[in-house]
C-alpha cells in the first residue's frame, strides 16, 4: 500500500488541481504534502487566516490574509507549487476568492495543486467537478513502530523507568492515532507513575478508544462475558468458534478473521447483552454506533458523520462495533428526508462489504420490516441469528442468574413454578420481575421468597401478550431465513 506522500504525489503528478481534505492531523498532512511536493519538484506554500500566504521558509506576502488577495497572488505564480489552504472556510465564504480557487483548480497550466482543509469531508457544491476528496491515512505500522521506539528510548532521559521490552502491544495500542496523539498517550502513561510497564499497553488502548470515540460513536464498558448470558447456546457456541479466527495461526490455516453477525428478534431477549459479552469474552474494545445521532440537518451531514464514525472504528481495531437497532439508520428512507437515509444506507452497505479486518460488527434489529433486504446479504455478515423468547430451560437459567447476582441462593426458590408462570416473558421482563419483588420484600421488611416473585409475575403483562401479532409475524419471517440463537426453531404464529 502506498504511503500518504506517495498517494499524494500520484495525484499531483496526474494534474489534480484541487483536493479537499478533512483530517485532524494537520501536521501529518503538511509532512505528507511536503514529501510529495519534493518528489514532484514543486515548491510548498501555505495559507492560513491568521498568517496569510507564504512559501515555506519565507515571510507571508503582504495583505494575503484577505482570501481574495491570497488567491489572486496564487494564480499569478507561474511555477509548480503545492499550496495548503489550512482552515479554508473563509475562502469559500468570499465569492471572489471561491471563484478564483475554482479557476486555479480548473485552469492552472503549471501542474500545481491546492489542498483545501477545514471545510468538511464533502466537496463543496461550488467546486464539484473541479475538486476531489482525499483522505489522509493514519501513520502506517512502520512509521508508528519507529515513533514508539524513539519515544520509549527518550523516557530514561526524563527520569522515567522503562520495563517494557516487547513494544508490539504498545504499537498496536496507538495504531490509528496521529503521531502527536500517540506520543501524548504514551507519555501520559509513563507520567502517571514514573514508569512504562507492559500493563500500560492496555491503558493506552483504552486512551486511544476514548480519543477516537466522538459524534455518534460511543465507547462502552464490556463488563460481561458469555457466562453472564443465560441461554442462547447455539449463538454462544458459534461465537466461541468464530472468536478463534482472530488468532495469528488462523490466517496461516487459511482463515479470514470473522466479520460480524446480525441479530434479529424479540426486544428484551439478550441481543444487546450478547454484544457486550462478545467484546468482554474476546478482550476487545466495544464501540457503539448510535444511529439515531447520525442524521444531521444539513445536506451530506449524515453521511459525513457515518464515514467519520466508521473510520474511527477501523482505527480502534481490533474492535467490536455494536450497531443497536440498525433499522433506525434507514427510518424515512423514502423522499421525506431528501434521500439522506438512502445515502446513509449506501455508505454503510459499501463499508460492510469492504471493511478491513479487525472490525467485528454486531448489528441488532427489532423490526425486520424496516430492515433493507440488502443488509442480510452474505458477505456483509457471517451469519444471521434469530433471538426468540426464552424457553423453559433458558428461563430457569435466567432466573437463577439474576437471583445469584443479587446474593440469593436459587435452591431456596421454586424455580419450576417460576418458569411456568413466566412463560412468554423476555429476559428483561424476568429481571424486572425480580427487581420489583425485591422492592416489595424490602418495603415489607421481609426476605425475598417465591411468593413475592409469583405475585410480581402475575401482575406483569408481558410483551408477548401486548404484541402477540408482531411477535408471531417476526417468528414466521425468521423461519428459513435465520439460525435460532437458542438452538430451537421459532414456533409459527399459530403455535
Amino acid at each position: 500500500m502506498p504511503t500518504a506522500a506517495e498517494d499524494l504525489r500520484a495525484l499531483i503528478a496526474s494534474r489534480h488541481g484541487l483536493l479537499v481534505v478533512d483530517s485532524r492531523d494537520e501536521s501529518g498532512l503538511i509532512v505528507a504534502a511536503t514529501e510529495a511536493a519534493t518528489l514532484c519538484q514543486a515548491q510548498v506554500w501555505l495559507w492560513t487566516p491568521a498568517d496569510g500566504l507564504y512559501a515555506v521558509g519565507h515571510d507571508p506576502q503582504s495583505g494575503t490574509r484577505d482570501p481574495a488577495k491570497a488567491l489572486a497572488f496564487l494564480t499569478d505564480i507561474r511555477k509548480k507549487v503545492v499550496v495548503l489552504l489550512l482552515d479554508g472556510q473563509p475562502i469559500l465564504d468570499d465569492p471572489v476568492a471561491a471563484r478564483s480557487l475554482k479557476e486555479f483548480g480548473d485552469q492552472n497550466t503549471a501542474g500545481s495543486t491546492a489542498i483545501l482543509t477545514g471545510v468538511g469531508a464533502q466537496v463543496p457544491e461550488l467546486l464539484l467537478g473541479t475538486a476531489i476528496r482525499w483522505d489522509l491515512a493514519p501513520p502506517d505500522r512502520e512509521h508508528m513502530t519507529a515513533l514508539v521506539e524513539r519515544i520509549v528510548a527518550s523516557l530514561p532521559r526524563s527520569g522515567w523507568r522503562v520495563s517494557i521490552t516487547d513494544l508490539e502491544p504498545l504499537v498496536d495500542a496507538v495504531m490509528g492515532l496521529t503521531s502527536a496523539e500517540a506520543e501524548r498517550v504514551i507519555l501520559k502513561q509513563a507520567a502517571i507513575d514514573g514508569r512504562l510497564d507492559p500493563e500500560d499497553a492496555a491503558a493506552a488502548t483504552r486512551a486511544r478508544a476514548e480519543l477516537l470515540s466522538d459524534g455518534p460513536l460511543d465507547l462502552i464498558d464490556a463488563d460481561v462475558n458469555f457466562t453472564d448470558v443465560a441461554g442462547l447456546q447455539e449463538l454462544k457456541a458459534w461465537l466461541r468458534i468464530r472468536g478463534k479466527g482472530f488468532a495469528p495461526e488462523a490466517r496461516d490455516f487459511g482463515l479470514e478473521p470473522p466479520r460480524g453477525v446480525l441479530l434479529v428478534g424479540v426486544p428484551g431477549c439478550g441481543k444487546s447483552l450478547i454484544a457486550r459479552a462478545i467484546a468482554g469474552s474476546w478482550e476487545m474494545t466495544l464501540a457503539g454506533l448510535d444511529v439515531a445521532r447520525l442524521h444531521g440537518s444539513y445536506v451530506g451531514q449524515s453521511e459525513k458523520q457515518l464515514r467519520e464514525a466508521l473510520l474511527a472504528a477501523e482505527a480502534m481495531a481490533p474492535v467490536v462495533l455494536w450497531i443497536d437497532e440498525i433499522e433506525k439508520a434507514f427510518a424515512g428512507a423514502g423522499d421525506s428526508d431528501s434521500g439522506a437515509s438512502r445515502r446513509v444506507l449506501g455508505v454503510l452497505l459499501r463499508w460492510l462489504q469492504e471493511r478491513p479486518d479487525g472490525v467485528f460488527v454486531v448489528a441488532t434489529s427489532n423490526d425486520v420490516t424496516s430492515l433493507p433486504p440488502e443488509m442480510a446479504r452474505r458477505g456483509r455478515f457471517d451469519e444471521l441469528f434469530f433471538v426468540d423468547l426464552p424457553d423453559a430451560l433458558e428461563r430457569s437459567l435466567i432466573i437463577e442468574y439474576h437471583l445469584r447476582s443479587r446474593n440469593r441462593d436459587p435452591q431456596y426458590f421454586d424455580i419450576n413454578a417460576l418458569c411456568q408462570v413466566t412463560e412468554g416473558f423476555s429476559g428483561s421482563e424476568i429481571e424486572s420481575m425480580i427487581t420489583a419483588a425485591l422492592y416489595s420484600a424490602f418495603a415489607d421488611e421481609s426476605t425475598l421468597t417465591t411468593e413475592y416473585l409469583l405475585d410480581e409475575a402475575h401482575s406483569t403483562i408481558p410483551l408477548s401478550a401486548t404484541r402477540a401479532e408482531d411477535i408471531g409475524a417476526l417468528r414466521d419471517w425468521a423461519k428459513g431465513r435465520t439460525r435460532p440463537a437458542g438452538g430451537h426453531p421459532p414456533p409459527t404464529a399459530n403455535g
